[in-house]
């Protein structure tokens, strides 16, 4: 079974985002977490492993009596959606204005376990 994360509103630009997450994209959430913990040069990499760990605690909110650690708990689907865009301006020279755009973005996280796929397979196959 599944679980979803999401982070709305992050004032990170979607460009720079997608970077960090493209990373962790189907990896084993053990080894994302080790991925996201130790890329200091990213400033939105805290944001993305936090929103991982909430991944992981729904999907143990989901799944009373199954540990994470034994269910091959993966990466399932992450992608970065633009959001909303503040627009700013700053003076230029000869009166004129050049605008500036504060980009926001959503990410979306899908955490799914490998284990617990394999035994709705057999439950499916044995009906």
């Amino acid at each position: 079974m599944e679980a979803v994360a999401r982070l709305n509103n992050c004032p990170t630009s979607p460009r720079k985002m997608r970077l960090i997450v493209d990373l962790i994209r189907g990896k084993k959430v053990e080894e994302a977490l080790h991925i996201l913990r130790f890329n200091n040069q990213k400033e939105s990499a805290p944001r993305v492993e936090k929103l991982l760990l909430s991944a992981i605690a729904n999907w143990g909110q989901k799944n009373e009596g199954l540990r994470p650690e034994e269910s091959e708990l993966f990466v399932k689907t992450v992608f970065v959606d633009s959001g909303a865009m503040l627009k700013r301006v700053l003076p230029a020279p000869q009166g004129r204005a050049h605008r500036i755009r504060k980009r926001s973005n959503h990410v979306t996280l899908i955490v799914d376990s490998k284990v617990a796929n394999k035994a709705e397979v057999a439950s499916t196959t044995e009906a």
